[in-house]
């Protein structure tokens, strides 16, 4: 029991580190700290507590059953933490305190603009955002370790809580050269023989075309994938193949018409975005602040635009 006692909540946020990204290098960079030192608390660790916690399969670290054991604690640890840390920035009041933010890579498109609304309200509240797929995002929220998920989509989990904020049309594009480009209205079975550039297979944004063209009958064809909307844009504008993104990620594209979007019949397939965090967590004042604050801002400071020189969103009823 005594050298349990001695354990410190850093270390236990080092180990955390390691075990979930399983090398100390990619841990030490997450901390910002250096290997070597991550590596020194690591040893320190498996002293004080007397039994080895990691396995090395080549540059892999893999838990031992020990290892999996104290990190389940630790995990509880931190959540406890995290808790604790809530409930005293409710005795600062919520103009002040930590928000600790996980957002999908295509919702940074348009968070850092609703960030700055909010802080322009909440000057004294210190926001870490960090941008990720979704897997990794269920990941963080089924450890507790932010506050608030924002995302696309989330899977039917009881363990989760989601409210969707925001629209989220997908649009199918083209570059401005193309020949349906010039057409003012396109059977979804003409593009049953179009090539696609898409994003990764367990992306929401592809899930969602793929159901699309499935439920109406039209095979969808994707010819190449892209671990970005970014490379995605650049490779429809190649003349790679079409695309299917958010209207959230094409805003400079179509004001400079460098891309265009394609009138479709059945599109665009308008989702939502969604705010989500574990039931049962402990939201901080200010994390509920800052829900709030969605719920009732982001559709007027965030919802996307469209150049009325292209084939815009008025036919669709969701013109700004």
């Amino acid at each position: 029991m005594h050298q349990f006692m001695h354990l410190t909540l850093r270390q236990l946020q080092i180990f955390d580190a390691v075990v979930r990204r399983r090398n100390f290098t990619r841990a030490a960079d997450a901390l910002h700290l250096t290997q070597p030192a991550v590596s020194m608390q690591m040893r320190q660790l498996e002293e004080q507590i007397g039994v080895p916690l990691f396995d090395y399969v080549g540059k892999q670290i893999q838990p031992t059953d020990a290892g999996r054991e104290l990190h389940r604690h630790a995990t509880l640890i931190g959540a406890k933490m995290r808790d604790l840390t809530s409930a005293m920035e409710e005795f600062r009041g919520v103009h002040r305190g930590e928000l600790d933010l996980i957002v999908a890579s295509t919702a940074n498109y348009f968070m850092p603009k609703l960030i700055a609304a909010f802080c322009a309200s909440h000057a004294k509240v210190q926001v870490r955002l960090q941008v990720s797929n979704q897997t990794h995002i269920l990941e963080s929220l089924s450890a507790s370790n932010q506050d608030l998920a924002i995302m696309g989509q989330p899977p039917e989990d009881a363990e989760l809580v989601a409210r969707g904020f925001l629209d989220n049309p997908l649009m199918v594009i083209a570059p401005p050269a193309h020949p349906l480009a010039r057409r003012r209205k396109i059977p979804l079975t003409e593009l049953g023989c179009q090539p696609f550039i898409t994003r990764e297979p367990d992306s929401g944004t592809r899930h969602a075309a793929e159901r699309h063209f499935s439920r109406h009958g039209v095979e969808f064809h994707s010819v190449m994938e892209m671990s970005s909307s970014e490379a995605i844009k650049q490779a429809v504008e190649a003349g790679l193949g079409l695309g299917v993104l958010s209207l959230h990620t094409l805003e400079l594209e179509l004001a400079t018409r460098r891309l265009v979007t394609l009138r479709v019949e059945s599109f665009p397939i308008v989702r939502q975005w969604f705010v989500v965090h574990r039931k049962g967590k402990r939201l901080s004042a200010v994390a509920q602040s800052f829900l709030a604050f969605l719920t009732k801002q982001a559709r007027p400071l965030a919802s996307p635009k469209q150049s009325p020189s292209h084939s815009g969103l008025q036919a669709f009823g969701l013109q700004q």
